[in-house]
């Protein structure tokens, strides 16, 4: 009878997870939406394509403009190529800086949390999703991430994914940072050609702490001229 007891918590939240992806899995075959979706791998940013790349920081009122393009057949730690800041030629310092931010490599994608999955919204041209990372396979620089939730939105008419959107659930840190509000809505184009999702712009909002004052941060990555390089 303990044993039974003792088991009794753990069959709730294995028939809690099970029924949550149900949910979310008889809604993509209700409208015969390809599950890969919800991999995601298949929503990193490519690295075996080249691209453009112009990233738009603001704080303090102050906007910043970064202009660069990504080339996967240089040597690793090259790939980058700064072209300007504020619309005019990098300084030394300024490729330091750039090549530093983006020497490390992206994380992979952790798994989904079964149990978090829900259908949030189900309209005649969308149905929106969310879930939570499984925090257990997340690298410990995103280990915020746990306290955040996902919502993919897909377009009915083209069975497409539109866009992810990442929204905490509780304050987090983020580097340095301690985060009052974390909003991050990564927009996707399908490419016919190559069958893949490619990102077309992140943009990130932040409130954050400093100095003991909140103040709200933005950037903007905007990603174009995908291309093959063999």
């Amino acid at each position: 009878m303990k044993k039974l007891l003792l088991l009794v918590p753990f069959l709730a939240m294995s028939g809690k997870m099970i029924a949550q992806k149900a949910t979310v899995v008889a809604a993509f075959e209700k409208y015969n939406i390809d599950q890969t979706i919800l991999d995601p791998s298949i929503k990193k940013t490519p690295d075996d394509l080249s691209y453009d790349y112009k990233y738009t920081s603001t704080a303090n009122e102050k906007q910043k403009v970064t202009t660069a393009k990504y080339d996967p057949t240089k040597p690793v730690g090259n790939r980058w190529i700064l072209t300007a800041v504020e619309g005019k030629v990098p300084t030394d310092a300024d490729i330091k800086k750039f090549n530093k931010d983006h020497s490390k490599p992206v994380p992979n994608g952790s798994k989904i949390d079964e149990a978090s999955m829900k259908v949030e919204k189900e309209t005649p041209d969308q149905l929106v999703i969310s879930y939570k990372l499984d925090p257990t396979g997340l690298p410990s620089e995103a280990s915020f991430l746990k306290d955040c939730r996902n919502y993919l939105t897909i377009n009915l008419q083209t069975k497409r994914l539109e866009q992810l959107q990442t929204l905490n659930e509780k304050p987090v840190k983020i580097k340095i940072f301690n985060a009052s509000k974390l909003d991050l809505v990564i927009k996707y184009n399908y490419n016919e050609e190559m069958k893949r999702y490619l990102p077309q712009s992140e943009d990130l909002n932040l409130i954050v702490k400093f100095l003991g004052q909140e103040a709200p941060m933005e950037t903007l990555s905007e990603y174009s001229n995908f291309a093959k390089t063999n």
